[in-house]
């Protein structure tokens, strides 16, 4: 047995196996390290913002299941949701199935907002979207377009003047 330890280069002093002992234990502890990081920790901010996203639930938002089915929620019970689906079609999924919320119906209230776009070019564009209609609001009401675009032109250079000289 001694020869073979002997032969693998270890020594049975005690100098020798305390160096070997603390880079294995810094090397480890590297290694928890990086799972942590890149593993553990990304993985319970994933199931951290899912609970909330869960607990949120509302009638009225639109959700795609796990499967793809897409729906508006109808019910929201205790552990499951009943979502619409078509007209007539309701399905009653787990809350866990759930898989993200679309649009919320908050959202969908909000007021008309406007977004700036620079283009390569150096020209500013603006589109604005317009508040939706409520329902039941009078016909005689102007009819919303989509949205207004708005384009601010650049103003136009000077020509250089003409530095050739005439014979």
């Amino acid at each position: 047995m001694n020869a073979l330890l002997t032969s693998m280069g270890t020594q049975g002093t005690a100098t020798g196996s305390s160096g070997s002992m603390t880079t294995t234990f810094i090397t480890f502890g590297l290694i928890i390290l990086i799972f942590y990081f890149l593993i553990i920790r990304p993985q319970k901010k994933r199931d951290k913002e899912t609970k909330n996203m869960l607990a949120s639930m509302k009638k009225g938002d639109k959700v795609v299941s796990i499967g793809g089915i897409r729906g508006t929620i109808v019910i929201v019970k205790e552990t499951t949701v009943v979502v619409k689906v078509d007209d007539n079609t309701r399905i009653e999924f787990t809350k866990n199935a759930i898989a993200q919320i679309l649009d919320r119906k908050a959202e969908n209230g909000a007021s008309a907002k406007t977004t700036k776009t620079e283009k390569a070019d150096g020209k500013k564009e603006t589109v604005e979207a317009p508040a939706k209609k409520k329902r039941g609001a009078s016909s005689k009401a102007e009819p919303v377009e989509d949205a207004v675009v708005v384009e601010e032109t650049p103003e136009p250079a000077e020509e250089p003047k003409d530095t050739k000289e005439t014979k």
